[in-house]
Parts: structure tokens; sequence; C-alpha cells
């Protein structure tokens, strides 16, 4: 029986459209595809395969702006956000496809006559790199351009057939992302979506696949991993984080509290990269603590249609509980709150931003992830008491210090396990850099060269001349 996908327009609350799922037939049909069409695929030159992915890059921009309503209209995410993810995505598939050759270039790695020695001449060491073969990319609904792109597109241009299951929270999104590969070249039978809820995920990995590459919480992570392992095959998981920051006492509190207050809100906290959790020296509390409250206290929420609007409504109706939950958690334990603390009394599932102060680490806001628009700001007395409430986690995705001295910075950050450190920043992913988490932030490495190995395994050549 397959899934039936409904999709609800997060800020109205009205049905956009139902989508029939995938079944385990169909699902076994696409990939049979997929694993008959991808030798064919790999054995392309290089320059064959770039030539579509150009051309997705560039039809990107031209439909910019209807590629965003519609994934306004399905995720809440306001219009001008929407527009720049898709609009960023263009600069990473430049990186893409700047480096491609670089890592399908095979390596001699001895063989030179300095390396000859006794009984060896006439002996090649080469590296060479092939593509894995048939992938399944299961990706998030809260961006759905950034974390799908940041895996399919360097599969397909590295030789890899892709088996695309969008999120049922964004299918309108994750076929136009289909529709707009397969207009630009790439074969249907090359990249497949697969459309469906968690089930069909779960059906996807009963079938014979080389890799499994997801997007998503740390609870369905570790179900991957297990249903991955029999088959022992590729996994990578991106999955959640409890991102903290510090901002010392050399911070200056207004430009920390406008770029802290951005990076715990921005997309109404849905990104995994969020800041959730800050922690401010004494010193500067007070004014960091006024400034990140009228910066919170200014930003328009409402139609997430609006070119204006900072906040829409969260994307999933579940997650309203959620934060429920842990603000009256938190209030229960001792906290204050600052701003905010519930829905929005008006159609669509707005949560009205919120602030939390005098928290601590029993409290769930400062524990789990929160994934919404609240936050939880604590009272530190010195950069060691930061440090250790800073790594009190088992997530480590990001965290950020702020100040004006960057040896000390980069000194504390050091201390905590993360896979990206930020000073006076957070809140971002460049290409240029891997993007991988530690404990439950996941496991593997997307962006950076690093993320293009990823989609590839090595073959060692031994070749000796007779």
């Amino acid at each position: 029986m397959a899934d039936l996908i409904s999709v609800i327009n997060p800020a109205t609350e009205a049905l956009i459209q139902t989508i029939p799922g995938d079944d385990r037939a169909a699902i076994a049909q696409k990939v049979s595809q997929a694993r008959q069409a991808q030798p064919g695929w790999a054995a392309l030159a290089p320059a064959d395969r770039m030539a579509p992915i150009q051309r997705f890059r560039d039809r990107l921009i031209e439909q910019a702006d209807t590629l965003a309503a519609r994934l306004t209209s399905e995720t809440g995410k306001p219009i001008t956000q929407a527009r720049n993810e898709i609009l960023a995505v263009p600069g990473r598939i430049d990186f893409f496809l700047e480096h491609l050759l670089q890592v399908l270039t095979p390596e001699r790695v001895y063989g030179e006559p300095a390396d000859a020695l006794p009984g060896t001449s006439g002996l090649e060491e080469v590296i060479s790199y092939d593509p894995l073969g048939v992938i399944a990319n299961i990706s998030a609904w809260n961006y759905p351009y950034f974390v799908g792109s940041n895996v399919f597109v360097p599969a397909l241009l590295l030789g890899n057939a892709v088996l695309y299951k969008p999120s049922e929270f964004a299918t309108l999104t994750g076929l136009a992302i289909a529709d707009l590969l397969h207009a630009s070249g790439i074969p249907q039978d090359i990249f497949m979506p697969v459309v469906g809820t968690g089930l069909t995920g779960a059906a996807l990995l009963e079938q014979s696949i080389d890799g499994v590459f997801f997007t998503g919480s740390y609870a369905t992570g570790q179900k991957i991993a297990v249903a991955a392992a029999p088959q022992m095959m590729r996994v990578q998981l991106e999955l959640g984080g409890k991102d903290p920051a510090y901002v010392c006492a050399t911070a200056n509190p207004a430009i920390a509290a406008a770029s802290l207050a951005d990076g715990a809100f921005y997309n109404n906290g849905q990104s995994c990269c969020a800041v959730e959790r800050i922690y401010v020296h004494t010193e500067v509390y007070d004014d960091f603590l006024d400034a990140f409250l009228a910066t919170v206290q200014g930003f328009s929420l409402g139609d997430p249609t609006d070119a204006a609007t900072y906040l829409g409504p969260v994307s999933r109706q579940p997650q309203l509980a959620v934060l429920q939950h842990q603000v009256a958690d938190a209030i229960a334990k001792g906290a204050t709150l600052r701003c905010g603390g519930e829905p929005l009394d008006r159609p669509g599932w707005y949560f009205a931003p919120t602030v939390l102060t005098e928290v601590n680490h029993t409290m769930a806001v400062m524990r789990d992830e929160t994934f919404g628009p609240v936050i939880g700001i604590q009272r530190v007395t010195s950069d060691a008491e930061a440090v250790a409430l800073m790594q009190d986690t088992p997530y480590g995705l990001t965290a950020a210090v702020y100040g004006t001295d960057r040896d000390r910075a980069i000194t504390l950050l050091r201390q905590i396990n993360t896979g990206s450190a930020y000073w006076n920043c957070c809140d971002r992913v460049s290409p240029r850099l891997p993007w991988s988490g530690r404990g439950h932030s996941g496991l593997g490495t997307t962006l950076s060269l690093a993320g293009l190995y990823t989609f590839l395994q090595p073959r060692g050549w031994h070749l000796r001349t007779e």
C-alpha cells in the first residue's frame, strides 16, 4: 500500500494537493532502472556529466521566483529566505564543477626513480576512484535545495545514480527539483524521485543500493544506520544539533546580539546549525540581553509570501507541542519568560518568538533540540564555565564564540567537540569547508574536497612492468 501525501500550507492550513506515494513495487522498479543505467552514466566523459549540471545551475537562477513560491507554500519559509536559499545553490555547484577533475584524476603515489628500491624496479602504485553506484538521498524539508544539492549534485557529477526521496513536508519542491534536473539533461533513470513518508524511506533501504545519505533527526538516523548495516553500504547521516554560542566579556554586546538573534531565529530556528543555546559573560550580560530582546521583538512575523516577513509559521504542526513543552518545562524549573512563549491565535502554525533567561541544564530547552523560534540565554562568570556548558551535550555540530581576541576564541573552540567552529559569526555554511557532525550530530562529510570524495570509493593499483 502506497503512502498518500497531503501537502498543507502551514500559513493557512489549507490543503494544497494530495500526492500518491510510491509503493514497494514502484520503488523496486526505480532501483532496478537506476542500477541498469548507472554504468553508462559513469562511463561518460566528465564534461558530459558537467554540462547538464551547469544547465541546472543556470535554471535555478532563471526560475528562482517560481521555485521559491512553491517552497514557501508548502514549508511556510518566508519568501525572501526561500529565494535566498535557491540563489545560494549555484555558488556551491560552481565549487563542485571547479574541483571535479581534481578528485577524478588518478594519483601516482609511487614509481618515480627516486623511489626505486631493490627488487621494485618497474613498479608503479596508483590510486583511482570509482563512483559508489546507486545511492539513496533521503533529504530534509527545512533546506531542501541546500541539503539536497550537497548530496545529489556531487553524486551525479561523479557518476552515481540517485534515488531521491524528498521529505514528505517538501514533496512539491522535491518534484520540482527532479523536473528541473531532467529538463537540464540528467537522464530520468539516473535521478529518480521516490515519493512518500518515512515508511517509503524504510522500503527504499530494503533494496540493493550502495549508499544512503540522510538528513534529519538523530532518532531517525539511528534507525537508518541499523537498516543499512546488513548491506554494508556507505552510510552518511547529517543529523541535528544543540548548537551553543558564547559571548565573551570582550565582545561588543550589540553586535553579538544582532548576529545571534539572526542565528537563532532565521528560518524560524528550523536549522540543524541554528543557535540553540547562548551563554553570556556576566560583564556584558545585561547589555547583550537588552539588545537581543530589542532585535527579536523587531522581527516582522506574518504572511510568508510578503517579502518583508522575517518569521513565518513553523513547517510542521506537531512541533508546536514540542515548543510549548520546552517553554513550560523551563518556566516550571525557574526560567524567566522574556517574550513569546505560545502559539499565536490565528490561522496557521505560528509560534511567537520566545526568549527564556535564568535557564540551566536541567531544562529541556538547554538539552534537547528545539528546532523552532525558542532560545535560552544563560549567564556565566568565566570562560571555563562557558566551555563546560557548551560541551555538555551529546551533539557536536557547531559552536560559536564572540569576542575581540581571535586566539582566545580558537583556544576555547578547540575544547568543544564540533565539526564546525565560528568566531564572531554563526549559522554559516561554505562549499569550501567540510560540513560534518560529531556524536549525535552524525557521520560523514559533505562540501569541500572531502565532500566530493564521499561519493567515491578508492581503488589501489599495483602495476609492475614485466
